[in-house]
């Protein structure tokens, strides 16, 4: 793979492929820059090292929408009890919350800080203190991070959340929704696929459809994601996947009104998702992908990333995924 950081990292820093940055917000690129000839990738590292931009190489149309800090594609976790901390400078509009670290920034769009980021031959990694969404600039009390293997039109991620909470307001132990992770495709990928029924990995047909708009009270929520994968894609089918072996259950739909950008207030929206617990000392992590290209390919891309992942994948979401730092 071939990586890029832009003209302003190149000018600070002197870089070249495999360097570390440090956190010296002076010298820190805006981003990080990957293109192998298939797929231009980037990274933004004002708000986390988040995906930013997600296009075909030379493109100049991004499938990500940014339209705000709860958009891109990225971390965000769930813990303890929902509070209303509206004296604590809570948002009304996302009161009452649970602890809920986000990598981008927080609702009143502050931005999560950065403490590393690297640009190998064929990885990116970035590591940023994450922001609780719902709070007025309030760093959580944990790291996240996060490995990006770019592979012709496929992005292999693992993420990776450290907790080291010390508040006693929001408990512990307790089973919740996680996002694994956040997807926000433009709303111009209106046409959401899937694969439902009993016989997954067998080129059954797929299923379109019908997009559940946010302003009907929630996004849609389907139990049985048989094949792991659900896909925004245009008229064309054309479009964004996202493939996580060790989740059965998605949310996915609209906000707004398909046709726009990246920038618009409208996208559409995909999160795999699994019921964890999150202790307040913990270390949680996990590895999914996302594929651009036409839904019948990227779906034949899937049965063989599936084909090639070990066998016991539930045993391994127990065992190695989810781990007590006190352990």
């Amino acid at each position: 793979m071939r990586i890029i950081l832009t003209l302003l990292a190149m000018i600070a820093l002197g870089f070249c492929s495999g360097q570390t940055g440090k956190i010296d917000s002076l010298k820190t690129p805006k981003e990080l820059v990957a293109d192998n000839g298939v797929l231009t990738v980037k990274f933004d590292l004002t708000r986390g090292g988040a995906i930013s931009w997600i296009s075909k190489s030379g493109s100049k149309l991004s499938l990500v929408n940014i339209a705000d800090e709860g958009r891109y594609i990225q971390q965000s976790y769930y813990a303890g009890k929902s509070l209303d901390r509206k004296a604590d400078g809570q948002s009304p509009s996302w009161s009452p919350w649970a602890w809920n670290p986000i990598q981008v920034g927080d609702a009143f769009r502050n931005r999560a800080r950065i403490l590393d980021y690297k640009a190998s031959k064929d990885t990116l990694y970035v590591k940023c203190i994450p922001m609780q969404w719902d709070m007025n600039n309030q760093p959580a009390e944990a790291e996240m991070e996060q490995w990006t293997f770019l592979d012709g039109n496929i992005l292999k991620i693992r993420n990776r959340l450290t907790c080291h909470r010390t508040d006693q307001i929001y408990g512990d132990s307790l089973v919740r929704n996680q996002e694994l992770p956040a997807v926000y495709p433009i709303s111009a990928l209106k046409n959401l696929y899937m694969y439902e029924g009993d016989s997954p990995f067998s080129n059954s047909p797929v299923k379109k459809l019908d997009v559940k708009n946010l302003s009907t009270g929630f996004w849609g929520r389907y139990e049985q994601v048989t094949e792991n994968w659900m896909a925004f894609v245009d008229d064309t089918l054309f479009g964004m996947a996202v493939y996580n072996p060790i989740c059965t259950m998605f949310l996915a739909g609209m906000a707004g009104v398909p046709d726009k950008d990246a920038n618009d207030a409208s996208t559409s929206y995909i999160a795999p998702i699994r019921n964890e617990i999150l202790y307040k000392n913990s270390v949680y992590e996990y590895e999914y992908y996302i594929l651009i290209g036409d839904l019948d390919a990227v779906r034949k891309q899937i049965y063989a990333i599936k084909n090639k992942l070990l066998a016991p994948i539930t045993t391994l979401a127990q065992n190695r995924f989810l781990k007590s730092i006190d352990e």
